[in-house]
């Protein structure tokens, strides 16, 4: 009896330590953003929120340090946010890290935006339309927007609406890039005319400016120290307020998985690129030597992956036609030998299309320099061999064919009229010439014509 109350007494410890523990405050969820935003870093935060959701998490805490990304997979990210049924804490850290371009727009996406010290955000141009067509603002207007002399309106239009120019494709997309980070700043409560300076000139702060200008609303050494300082503040989650209590949650990390990390693999422009590259050469030697059925397996798994990872990243279809066409054309040099043209024509589509092929000047979204110009490199010295191989081939004699007889030297063995036998290569060959010939005499080939061998008497040695 002893023994049985002291296990129901330490069973009973148990359950009251773990309902303590459970009605203390529950849980807040970490997801890391590191390194350039894209399709695998949206998959992995859009599965994250759900699955906070499903454990019912009571803060979703993002921990950014990002250069940015594609366009696309911000929108998914900022529409995974802003549906979100728990509050999302944006975090910019550890010290040293930054949110450029996209993480700027994810931060003001967020219930609550915050950064470590030492930390920067901003530059949220849109990296495609970057350039010397690119709308700046003036300092006089940046001086007039500080004073509070211009109207917060009027700083969102772009130079050609002020000057009655026809827009140009630059002024649209800057245009709905300010649009859409004023719309997100004017949600949150959070700094409008900074939010679109970050855009028009690429504006960038520290975490103390940002918090000093009202573009983050925490400023925290870490996790910890954030989750203090966010204890009693009030969000609006899903149109209604709510008071976070967080000074007793525990931190739970959800780290990528293996379908995250197979999807940030394939859709790296430069593992695509040459997924594409092994698909496209395992099929046609699967065809040039059927049966293999290596060599096919492989071209088309890794075909499928590369059109995968095509339509899910910005690809520019005419730069893929260039490197398919110049593909061909290096392959045809190989059956229909033109002494390099279409080998150089190939190599010269192939390097333009490649650099072609990502429609997008994002960090971490076009193909190596580097890897284009090995390829290119290889496939050049493979052409000069085939080249020079078949220069070679040129000036060697006909050794085989019909072609080799020609200038060949035989004895005649018999003879009457203008025609006759004569042994050529030990064959017996039927013979034909202008005039009767001696038997024995040594004859050479002129022409072939069918199965008879024109000939004439080799002349006299002296």
């Amino acid at each position: 009896m002893p023994v049985i109350r002291a296990v129901v007494s330490a069973l009973m410890l148990l359950v009251s330590v773990s309902l303590s523990g459970a009605g203390s405050g529950g849980s807040a969820v970490l997801l890391d953003i590191k390194g350039p935003i894209g399709p695998a870093t949206s998959d992995y935060l859009v599965r994250g929120l759900d699955k906070a959701e499903e454990r019912g998490a009571e803060l979703v805490i993002l921990r950014m340090d990002t250069p940015g990304g594609l366009d696309t997979s911000m929108r998914e990210i900022i529409r995974a946010i802003l549906a979100s049924p728990v509050p999302v804490v944006s975090y910019v850290a550890p010290s040293g890290s930054r949110a450029a371009s996209a993480g700027t727009y994810i931060s003001y996406a967020s219930h609550v935006a915050a950064m470590a010290p030492g930390t920067n955000l901003g530059a949220a141009t849109p990296v495609q339309i970057g350039g010397p067509g690119l709308p700046q603002i003036s300092p006089d207007k940046e001086k007039a927007k500080d004073t509070g002399e211009e109207g917060s309106e009027e700083t969102s239009e772009a130079p050609s609406e002020k000057s009655g120019t026809k827009p140009t494709l630059s002024d649209k997309a800057v245009n709905d890039a300010v649009a859409y980070i004023r719309s997100l700043a004017q949600m949150r409560g959070r700094n409008v005319e900074w939010a679109e300076k970050a855009v028009l000139s690429a504006s960038t702060l520290t975490a103390e400016e940002a918090l000093r200008e009202g573009v983050i609303d925490v400023v925290a050494t870490d996790v910890p120290d954030l989750l203090t300082k966010l204890d009693g503040r009030e969000v609006v989650v899903a149109g209604q307020t709510r008071r976070l209590e967080t000074a007793a949650l525990g931190i739970v990390a959800l780290e990528p998985d293996w379908r995250t990390e197979l999807l940030a693999v394939i859709t790296n422009p430069n593992v695509s690129y040459i997924l594409m590259l092994i698909g496209i050469y395992g099929l046609l030697f699967e065809f040039y030597s059927p049966g293999l059925v290596g060599p096919g397996v492989i071209g088309a798994i890794c075909l499928l992956l590369a059109l995968y990872a095509f339509h899910v990243l910005p690809v520019d279809y005419t730069g893929l036609a260039l490197i398919l066409l110049g593909l061909a054309l290096m392959i045809a040099e190989a059956f229909m030998p033109s002494f390099g043209v279409l080998g150089i024509g190939g190599i010269a589509a192939f390097v333009i299309g490649s650099i072609m092929l990502m429609d997008t000047e994002a960090p971490g979204f076009t193909v190596a320099w580097q890897l284009i110009g090995s390829i290119a490199f290889f496939a050049g010295g493979m052409l000069l061999i085939m080249v020079t191989m078949l220069m070679r081939s040129r000036r060697r004699a006909v050794v085989t064919g019909p072609e080799e007889m020609i200038d060949s030297a035989g004895a005649v063995l018999d003879w009457i009229g203008e025609e006759g036998h004569v042994r050529i290569h030990g064959e017996v060959w039927r013979a034909r010439a202008s005039g009767p010939i001696a038997e024995g005499k040594r004859v050479r080939v002129t022409k072939i014509d069918g199965l008879t061998l024109e000939v004439e008497p080799e002349p006299e040695r002296r």
